[in-house]
């Protein structure tokens, strides 16, 4: 699973610090983290892209996928196993 390197990215887009560190799979992100508001969503996102090679289209970009980090590594797992 791509936990450890959603983690980083999350932690370096939001500038979460050794708090982002401690993040674990079921940590809540949408609504639990201040610092992931609507334009934060973009950022992650486009550095997602950048890191794994992936295109996220519009239509994925849901609270279920934001839902906890083990969420949207899963995401991630799923986008690259497609």
């Amino acid at each position: 699973m791509y936990l450890n390197e959603v983690r980083n990215i999350l932690t370096d887009v939001l500038a979460l610090g050794p708090a982002g560190q401690a993040l674990e799979a079921g940590s809540p992100l949408l609504g639990s983290l201040p610092e992931l508001d609507s334009m934060a969503v973009v950022n992650l996102i486009a550095a997602l892209e950048e890191h794994f090679g992936i295109s996220v289209a519009d239509d994925e970009i849901g609270a279920a996928n934001f839902a906890t980090l083990g969420s949207l590594a899963g995401f991630v797992q799923d986008k690259l196993s497609a």
